[in-house]
């Protein structure tokens, strides 16, 4: 019997997957269980259409996302820190001030998302990348000021 799985079944499918599995297992598990229903016309008629929306969906998250990038490289985010000689802070820069900078103007930035692998200890500017989308990377310039 043909089924479209409604939930991920461990060794059998995953959801939205169309496939064929024995009438028992259909019948008397995976339908009254609510994880597959029958493969009929309209029921595959409507997850391809599902599958188009999402498609779709995802397709305009990507676009927002790369214009969110150029709108992020196009500013430079200044921070004050306190400095010692020869241009060493006292302390760091983290990921926590730069987004709380970004949030002041205007760019909501999570700080989990700031891909810094140490803090900037050192005065000028940094290159900072920042993951917008799984396939989008902004690169931040960020200029350490002495306070």
């Amino acid at each position: 019997m043909k089924v479209i799985f409604l939930e991920d079944v461990k060794g059998k499918g995953k959801k939205g997957e169309l496939k064929n599995v024995s009438d028992g297992y259909a019948r008397n598990y995976l339908l009254p269980n609510n994880l597959a229903k029958e493969a009929s016309q309209g029921n595959v008629k409507n997850l391809e259409a599902q599958k188009k929306s999402e498609q779709k969906k995802a397709e305009e998250e990507l676009d927002a996302a790369k214009k969110y990038k150029e709108e992020l490289e196009s500013i430079t985010v200044q921070i004050k820190a306190k400095s010692g000689e020869g241009g060493r802070l006292f302390g760091a820069v983290s990921t926590k001030q730069i987004a709380e900078t970004l949030a002041k103007m205007k760019k909501k930035v999570d700080k989990r998302k700031i891909l810094l692998d140490d803090p900037i200890r050192s005065l000028g500017y940094t290159n900072v990348p920042i993951k917008i989308h799984p396939e989008v990377v902004a690169t931040v310039k960020v200029h350490v000021i002495e306070e």
